[in-house]
């Protein structure tokens, strides 16, 4: 029976019913039906989904699962469902904290560049239920580490209680060694057939004892799908989802975020004059509000545009990191054209509001017609050309967006310049534009192209740039999707995060497997490196 609906609002024209039998409900309090999210959660799998699936490959077909089963919080996110912390925005001398609590709370901040020793604490900061805020620590000192702990008591109360020491850095400085981690697609709206909860927390909580400098989300980690009516609090309750998984990492490590199609946060979306555009105004200032997200702002280079109900869009940015440059590219935000999935099914390539043909847009569409902008395409050009970093990492969820593919896809439109018949070339129809976007990198030597959208692991090559697929985080089928799209590359299957570590010597990038305790086995371990593989400087 479809839980009733607490919110008033518009009718959500991405919600999709999941049709399953519930074994027992506990509702996520702040996560659950104040917010319109739909789902309830589980307490235990039938038979068929207990059995062990040891890292089997799937058969390439496929987008990554279908959601079935109900949404368990594990045992290891208590804490951070009651208090949690996510960094973000590092730069050479200063770090933003957010904070969120279930109940009102009081709370602060001691910190210093020794374990254990605290020189430095913030005032107390006045938290009120489910709303975050952000505390900076400035006055910090580049290329150090600092051990931090976070003090806090429920309003009302007389006692502070200490959270464990965690730790974060400043920005590296030349020739530095250091290490961040990425995840795939997570889709928690696929929960019980392909996304487990506990399998998610677990890769988080390994990422973390990795220690990496900042983490990164490469999209499809906030789907409105689940969402029955469209209001600001409803379309805020895949975030706040989100927020105390990201918090095993994030107290630890900077998150940074990336948009994917099923985030619904697009520029077509925007324009629309239906619930279309809440959904994408609502996205994005949640996205912005409950993560600390980069703007412009000296450390941060990227997206200026402002835009009427977001404010600042904060799409796309770039940032410098030891002897490296990182690069956030944005798929959907400057494209005035859907680029992949939409309104109930609607799919590009049809008109606005109608069903067109599923599996990621294929049929009469006009692929030219997908773009990063002009205004982006600028200024990742003139951000490589500027950039004397010996490592460039350049990111996005996927080469265009939408399809299947990396290396596969890279000579295609504006991303490599070339139509698939008769459609024009790329000076026609990119005027301005100096190279294709594949191109452009190869010309200013970037070190790899990280993506997600295809939820598997497969490391390429194209003209020396390493095309890296990124794995899911939470596929508890160890499923290696859409590998049939991939031609070439070594092709693993899920889950698992990928660690990088940056030395003047080169790059090592290690896939690290996740799997649920009860599928674990000598041959699959929980934190085993599945692959290693390193780079050299371009040029070297």
């Amino acid at each position: 029976m479809p839980l009733a609906d607490p919110s008033p609002g518009k009718p959500n024209p991405f919600f999709r019913e999941r049709v399953t039998t519930y074994v027992r409900r506990q509702f996520l309090g702040l996560l659950g039906l104040s917010f319109g999210w739909a789902w309830s959660a589980r307490g235990a799998e039938t038979p068929a989904e207990s059995k062990g699936k040891g890292g089997k490959k799937g058969g390439g077909k496929g987008k990554g699962g279908e959601a079935k089963g109900d949404f368990v919080l594990p045992t290891a996110l208590n804490a951070h469902h009651e208090l949690n912390v996510v960094l973000g925005r590092p730069t050479d001398k200063a770090i933003t904290v957010s904070l969120l609590a279930k109940a009102a709370t009081e709370a602060y901040l001691e910190f210093g560049p020794a374990p254990g020793k605290y020189a430095r604490k913030t005032p107390v900061s006045i938290l009120s239920a489910g709303q975050p805020m952000e505390v900076l620590l400035a006055g910090l000192t580049p290329n150090t580490e600092y051990f931090y702990r976070l003090q806090s008591r429920k309003a009302g109360t007389t006692t502070y209680s200490a959270r464990p020491e965690y730790r974060f850095a400043t920005q590296r400085a030349l020739g530095s060694t250091f290490t961040f981690s990425l995840q795939g697609d997570s889709h928690p709206e696929r929960m019980g057939k392909v996304s487990s909860p506990e399998l998610y927390a677990r890769t988080l909580q390994t990422a973390a004892a990795g220690q990496p400098d900042f983490h990164l989300c490469i999209g499809d980690d906030f789907s409105v799908e689940q969402v029955r009516t469209v209001t600001a609090e409803s379309c805020a309750g895949p975030y706040l989802l989100q927020r105390p998984f990201l918090g095993l990492i994030g107290q630890t490590a900077p998150v940074f975020l990336m948009n994917g199609n099923h985030e619904q946060a697009s520029l077509y979306n925007y324009n629309q004059t239906d619930a279309r555009h809440d959904v994408a105004v609502h996205a994005q200032v949640a996205r912005n509000k409950y993560f600390p997200t980069p703007g412009p702002d000296g450390f941060y280079s990227g997206c200026t545009e402002t835009l009427k109900g977001i404010g600042p869009l904060k799409s796309y940015s770039a940032w410098t990191w030891g002897d490296a440059l990182f690069v956030i590219l944005d798929n959907y935000w400057h494209s005035p054209v859907l680029v992949d999935s939409g309104f109930q099914g609607e799919e590009a390539g049809a008109k606005s509001g109608e069903k067109g043909t599923k599996g990621g847009g294929r049929g009469s569409r006009d692929w030219w017609a997908l773009t990063i902008g002009d205004a982006q395409y600028q200024w990742l050009k003139q951000t490589l050309e500027k950039s004397k970093a010996k490592y460039k990492f350049v990111f996005g969820h996927h080469v265009l967006g939408s399809g299947r593919g990396g290396v596969d896809e890279a000579d295609l439109y504006e991303w490599g310049g070339k139509g698939r018949g008769s459609e024009g070339t790329f000076k026609e129809k990119r005027p301005g534009w100096e190279l294709p976007i594949h191109q452009l990198m190869v010309k200013h030597k970037v070190t790899i192209f990280f993506q997600g959208h295809d939820h598997l692991f497969c490391k390429q090559e194209k003209d020396g740039i390493v095309y890296q697929e990124l794995p899911m985080p939470s596929d508890k089928d160890y499923v290696a999707y859409n590998d049939d799209r991939y031609a070439s590359g070594l092709k693993l299957p899920s889950s698992g995060h990928l660690n990088v570590t940056v030395s003047p010597a080169g790059v090592k990038v290690d896939y690290v497997r996740s799997f649920l305790p009860k599928d674990e086995s000598p041959e699959n371990q929980q934190g085993a490196v599945a692959h290693s593989y390193n780079v050299k400087p371009r040029g070297a």
